[in-house]
């Protein structure tokens, strides 16, 4: 919990009264490898930060191709937001790539924080708005950027994914090939 309080505390000051009242609306959960927190069809209840390990957000298209939305590691918060936020069943996959460890929240105890400690609610807003960016920029990458800018961009976003993820992976995520990976990989030596 002392992890929380510092990710908390890394955009809004908060009193250890305060504390001891948001620490409720979060459980634990650790999360095993290859272990999913959210499939397909599955009523997406919880929104997740991570305490440890690293996450992947996917969802299948018609042809059971996995298409990568995310990667998320410690500090970083996920869900399959559209069924999280609108309380329908997921078309997501959240899943673990490494043991983990991750606090998770309901959309009403999400709400009800907001309520009782109005700073929460400027918290998660902050949140939701740099995820937001970020997505967004995601996006305009995959649309303007070859793959060597792809790769590069991903590389210094993320220096130590790069390692702990498998290229098959990292690859879906840049929408390239396995084979292209390798030499993107190759000339960045």
């Amino acid at each position: 919990m002392e992890k929380l309080r510092k990710h908390i505390e890394e955009i809004i000051p908060i009193t250890d009264e305060e504390f001891e009242s948001i620490k409720p609306f979060f459980t634990i959960r650790r999360v095993l490898k290859n272990q999913y927190l959210i499939q397909q069809g599955d009523e997406a209840k919880y929104e997740y930060i991570i305490m440890s390990g690293i996450f992947r957000v996917f969802y299948l298209d018609e042809d059971g191709k996995e298409h990568i939305v995310q990667f998320a590691t410690e500090n970083w918060w996920m869900s399959d937001y559209i069924a999280y936020f609108n309380q329908k069943q997921a078309n997501m996959y959240v899943v673990c790539m490494e043991p983990g460890e991750v606090l998770c929240l309901t959309l009403e105890g999400r709400e009800q924080l907001s309520v009782i400690l109005h700073k929460m609610e400027h918290f998660f807003r902050v949140k939701l708005t740099k995820g937001y960016i970020a997505l967004q920029q995601r996006v305009i990458s995959l649309l303007s950027n070859n793959p060597q800018q792809r790769y590069t961009e991903f590389a210094a976003l993320y220096p130590n994914l790069i390692q702990k993820i498998p290229k098959k992976y990292i690859a879906e995520y840049l929408g390239v090939s396995r084979e292209t990976l390798s030499r993107l990989y190759s000339n960045n030596k």
